[in-house]
């Protein structure tokens, strides 16, 4: 592996963004492809997901790898649009209606975003008619949905019954901190993530059994 590409991997996984900055950039000026410092990011960031899934690490950590991860693809993604690569699948991710809770979702969203889907954040406190228009709108293989108050999971639930209710195509993934398999099966949504590192793993895996 070239030099810039190596260091590249380890800065995203010790989360020093000064780092991933200079050896982005440093792969870059050498004509290394997107696509390969790509991987390099991607790579660093599946090793953060492993460490924090096997409780080696925690959400302090991800959180400056994943930061360091966006400092790299500020710079690498104008560059993947021009070479016309982009991600094969697309997420749309927000918090639920009445839920102004943001860590987990981010958190969740960085790190697909390491795992090269296209993002669509839409934030918090989002209605289901919000949702269901930016699927539509963006085509999304994937709807990640949040919802950390169990006096929010009834909104959690509309959600998914309108998304089904109106026949869209796209799986649905949920999670956050009273979220449940259980609940999950009930209202009909094709995946639980009980954590973000997990969160990469489902969401392969629904986007790959469309």
């Amino acid at each position: 592996m070239i030099a810039s590409l190596q260091i590249l991997t380890e800065s995203i996984k010790t989360g020093k963004r000064k780092e991933a900055k200079a050896a982005t950039e440093a792969a870059i000026e050498a004509n290394v492809p997107p696509e390969e410092i790509l991987n390099a990011l991607s790579s660093g960031m599946a090793d953060v997901g492993r460490r924090f899934k096997a409780n080696e690490i925690f959400v302090p950590e991800v959180l400056v790898a994943a930061r360091a991860m966006q400092t790299s693809m500020a710079l690498l993604e104008p560059l993947l649009v021009k070479s016309g690569i982009e991600p094969e699948h697309t997420v749309v991710i927000g918090t639920v209606e009445g839920d102004l809770h943001d860590i987990g979702k981010n958190l969740v969203a960085m790190m697909l975003k390491g795992a090269n889907f296209k993002v669509v954040d839409l934030g918090t406190n989002v209605p289901a008619d919000k949702i269901i228009e930016a699927v539509q709108q963006h085509n999304a293989q994937l709807t990640a949905l949040s919802a950390l108050l169990t006096t929010t999971m009834p909104a959690m639930q509309q959600a998914v019954e309108k998304i089904h209710e109106k026949n869209i195509p796209t799986k649905i993934m949920i999670g956050g901190a009273p979220i449940t398999q259980e609940f999950a099966n009930d209202i009909g949504a094709d995946g639980y993530a009980a954590d973000a590192a997990s969160a990469v793993d489902v969401a392969r895996q629904l986007v790959s059994a469309r």
